[in-house]
């Protein structure tokens, strides 16, 4: 349904974004034909067309499909009654690549986003191939008095990394006109102890808190064996002697860089005592969490998650949330 801006604010609207409302309320809510829309404000009918898609495009229309028939509402419900998550399930054929999968979600997830962003909040980023996709795709949506936080440094021994995760945050405030405040610190420390050091600083201290008052997290689910790799696992952040320390201790995937278990524990993982994303225990405190997850390689990491309860709402492709809810747990 279209959005109506409030009527004194309308003529300051760009007049490309007024056509575009008009005709949204003429088409969606009158339901007039497209022929009947051109006739009416005088133009064309590819005109009524292109301001249809931008107003779609632009957020002033959202198209919701609600079918209690179809299987991923099926799917959906299954997911909420077994897990306590509200699931958004997106239709891709089982033949996609993970390429063209992962584009599919990260359009869905950046229009679903919008639902849950708002004024006056505190919007926690976890940088990565996935939440990567989604900020390329968001929808804009003014708000006022928001922050956005990065979850997780984002430097290696190759990169400082400042340039990705920058730009990654760059495209979430400029949606939705909020401040994005950077976290610069690399994704591991060499030494448990330098970290220990680190967030003893006041600086560091700053955006710690802010991640611990945060009303909304947004971030995917790390794997090693997603067709499209993890960030995490191809971008020079991880030595072959951690790689053999995951493998020993265990672990099925990460959220932040913070590794855990299948049955979501994190304790005696060694790598993350040099981890800079948040504990779970923080991450938990946010009262929305929202996980994008593409492809059955990230099953096995998406019900790790599961198991620590760090997901509110999961936004999943269907061949993936069709073998979450067909899988049996070790």
């Amino acid at each position: 349904m279209p959005h109506r801006p409030k009527p004194e604010r309308v003529e300051a609207l760009p007049r490309k974004t007024r056509e575009a409302l008009r005709a949204a309320q003429l088409y969606y809510l009158q339901d007039l034909t497209m022929e009947a829309i051109a006739k009416e404000l005088d133009t064309s009918r590819s005109s009524v067309s292109r301001l249809l898609s931008h107003a779609r495009d632009t957020g002033l229309v959202e198209i919701s499909i609600h079918s209690p028939l179809d299987l991923p509402s099926r799917i959906e419900g299954t997911i909420l009654d077994r897990y306590g998550v509200s699931a958004y399930v997106v239709p891709v054929p089982d033949h996609a690549s993970d390429v063209d999968r992962l584009e599919r979600v990260a359009l869905s997830a950046a229009r679903i986003l919008g639902r849950f962003v708002d004024s006056n909040q505190t919007i926690g980023v976890a940088w990565g191939s996935t939440i990567g996709a989604v900020s390329r795709h968001l929808v804009p949506k003014s708000t006022h008095n928001t922050e956005i936080v990065q979850l997780n440094g984002a430097g290696n021994v190759y990169s400082t990394g400042v340039v990705y995760a920058s730009e990654l945050l760059k495209r979430f405030g400029d949606a939705y006109g909020a401040y994005a405040q950077q976290f610069p610190v690399p994704a591991f420390f060499d030494d448990p102890a330098t970290k220990a050091a680190f967030w003893r600083e006041r600086s560091t201290r700053r955006i710690l808190d802010l991640q611990a008052r945060m009303d909304l997290a947004v971030f995917g689910v790390g794997s090693a064996l997603a067709e499209v790799p993890s960030q995490v696992y191809q971008g020079g952040y991880l030595e072959r002697a951690d790689y053999d320390s995951l493998a020993r201790e265990g672990v099925v995937g990460d959220v932040a860089t913070v590794f855990y278990r299948a049955d979501g524990s994190t304790d005696g993982i060694d790598v993350n005592e040099r981890a800079t994303g948040p504990d779970f225990a923080v991450l938990r405190r946010a009262p929305r969490r929202v996980c994008v997850v593409s492809g059955r390689a990230k099953l096995a990491s998406l019900r790790g998650a599961l198991a620590a309860e760090l997901v509110t709402d999961l936004i999943v492709d269907e061949g993936t949330a069709r073998s979450l809810v067909d899988a049996v747990a070790p």
